[in-house]
């Protein structure tokens, strides 16, 4: 579900697309998609696939009556929900790639970043040097292409939707309002948390990281 909160999982399958089933619902209006940018109590929602791979909106189908009224309350009361699988529901590109070292320099809960991979074993803010690297998970390869440029959705509180101003301030003046990383897909394959995870640069090779865990629903805005 674009613009929710995120559901953790403890295995996900990447394809070129990136997660299946990773934002293919989305909230809109009259005047076009609504994301949680504006609309930020949508990030009060939890978004999830049942076993079948379905949308639920804290738990119910995303087109039941029920989820349709708790976006409404979210979004607006002329806000509805519909499916969608284009590639443009991906701001920049499918995947968002975090590490420890930089989300332990930030300093505050993870989920205000919206990963879609966590690396651990990571010193520091090295992840600022790995744009155009490749991370070998799994039997799956991620190219990383660029710092990813962040937005108000950081300074909403994941939990009490309390909005602090001074997060995205800070988020500029320390990091130069960048952190994390745009990646996408070169190979398609299964990670999980715990599996290593190579740095490969050409004939470089730096093996001394291990997948901490994997979500979906991670969203940029402007």
């Amino acid at each position: 579900m674009k613009s929710l909160a995120g559901e953790p999982l403890d295995s996900a399958t990447l394809e070129p697309a990136g997660i299946p089933g990773d934002r293919i619902v989305r909230v809109r209006g009259p005047e076009g998609v609504r994301t949680s940018r504006r609309q930020y109590r949508l990030l009060g929602l939890r978004g999830t696939l049942d076993p079948e791979g379905r949308p639920r909106i804290d738990g119910h189908r995303w087109d039941s009556p029920e989820a349709l009224a708790l976006v409404k309350a979210a979004a607006g009361a002329d806000a509805w929900l519909e499916a969608w699988d284009g590639l443009d529901r991906f701001d920049i590109l499918p995947l968002l790639v975090a590490t420890d070292g930089a989300v332990a320099a930030f300093g505050r809960d993870i989920r205000r970043l919206r990963p879609n991979i966590l690396v651990g074993g990571v010193e520091g803010l090295s992840e600022r040097d790995w744009a155009g690297a490749e991370l070998h998970i799994g039997n799956a390869i991620v190219r990383l292409d660029s710092l990813r440029g962040r937005c108000h959705m950081t300074t909403i509180d994941p939990d009490t939707l309390e909005v602090n101003p001074g997060v995205l301030r800070d988020i500029v003046r320390r990091f130069g309002n960048r952190l994390a990383l745009n990646a996408s897909v070169v190979r398609a394959g299964t990670i999980r948390v715990g599996d290593v995870v190579t740095l490969s640069r050409g004939d470089w090779h730096q093996k001394v990281h291990r997948c901490l865990s994997s979500y979906t629903g991670a969203q940029l805005c402007w």
